[in-house]
């Protein structure tokens, strides 16, 4: 698995000078990250193309990619310390990588545009639950035209891929595109305050986690399941740390449509994930914790599984003075929560 992942890495062949003052737009062809040693290390997306969307253009006329080869393990494990050791914004390394895994032109009674598929991996090891997202170049032109106004200093040197007026469904045009928007996703998310912020979260989960919501509170649970387990796994790898409001609704989707859909297991063991995020969190959404409380304690007996710590929990929380009784079911938490951002 190693030596694959070792010959997927390339060094970038360009260096973008840059002066004071703000960053002009590069060129599409333009390197997102540029390190203190000249050397940008990614991993490169194996891109389909559709050939119905391309129509007559080709579909494997992608940009040609330089790979070198690097000879041992330690060397590349020495030289991404070094180039993270000595950049200049302290940023973390990336644990990431995002690959644009394919690109379809879609035609609809108003527009035409092409539609990413843009996937979320651990990089370095095997990630046996990769997430995706689906977007356009709108959605990511906004989410950098957000991140710009929200952050000026972290993405002063951050680089994006100009409208084009000609040729925006070649297969070269979508090709250049979908490395650019690999190597800015990668950039963004290797800074911890461009990482936990609210709009780049959103980017990616938040549409499905609304869509989830609504399916959800419609009874339509078995639609709603997979959109609730892709935000999961987003989440997991955008931000594993606290019991956001956003974490717990997903959470709650999932023990819902689990336990609707009789898989009383699932249901008990995102459940237990909701206990265990409240127990090192320093700061706690009690109706939550109450209902997911309640929750465990039922699908626990229900599945056979040791209760004693959460009944010891709720009890706790009744003596501090909380009400327990009657308290509203994760669904209904749902629903309300639901009604709070439509209304």
């Amino acid at each position: 698995m190693a030596s694959k992942l070792l010959r997927r890495f390339r060094p970038s062949t360009r260096k973008q000078q840059r002066g004071p003052g703000p960053p002009e737009e590069p060129p599409e062809i333009a390197e997102l990250v540029d390190d203190a040693e000249g050397l940008s290390v990614r991993l490169s997306g194996t891109l389909s193309l559709s050939e119905d969307s391309l129509g007559s253009e080709e579909s494997d006329g992608t940009e040609g990619r330089c790979i070198e080869e690097l000879n041992t393990h330690s060397l590349l494990t020495q030289q991404l310390r070094e180039m993270w050791a000595h950049a200049q914004d302290h940023s973390v390394p990336i644990q990431l990588t995002f690959e644009v895994t394919e690109a379809n032109v879609v035609r609809d009674n108003h527009a035409k545009y092409v539609l990413y598929t843009i996937y979320l991996l651990h990089s370095g090891q095997y990630d046996p639950s990769p997430a995706f997202i689906t977007c356009r170049y709108s959605d990511l032109e906004r989410l950098r035209k957000s991140l710009r106004s929200h952050y000026p200093d972290e993405m002063t040197s951050v680089s994006f891929p100009h409208k084009r007026l000609h040729k925006n469904f070649t297969a070269e045009t979508i090709a250049k595109r979908s490395r650019a928007f690999e190597q800015f996703l990668c950039y963004v998310s290797s800074v911890p305050t461009l990482r936990q912020s609210p709009e780049f979260l959103g980017f990616f989960y938040l549409r499905d986690m609304e869509k989830a919501q609504h399916l959800t509170c419609t009874s339509l649970y078995q639609l709603a399941l997979p959109l609730w387990m892709n935000c999961w796994r987003l989440q997991e790898k955008l931000c594993p740390m606290g019991p956001s409001t956003h974490r717990l609704l997903v959470l709650a989707g999932l023990v819902v449509c689990h336990q609707e859909t009789d898989s009383l297991a699932d249901a008990q063991a995102f459940s237990e994930r909701a206990v265990v995020l409240f127990r090192d969190a320093q700061e706690q959404n009690v109706p939550f914790l109450i209902s997911f409380l309640q929750a465990h304690i039922q699908l626990s007996w229900r599945v056979g599984v040791d209760k004693r710590g959460s009944e010891a929990a709720l009890l706790r929380l009744q003596e501090a003075g909380h009400m327990t009784h009657n308290s509203p079911t994760l669904k209904e938490l749902l629903i309300r929560e639901t009604n709070h951002t439509t209304t």
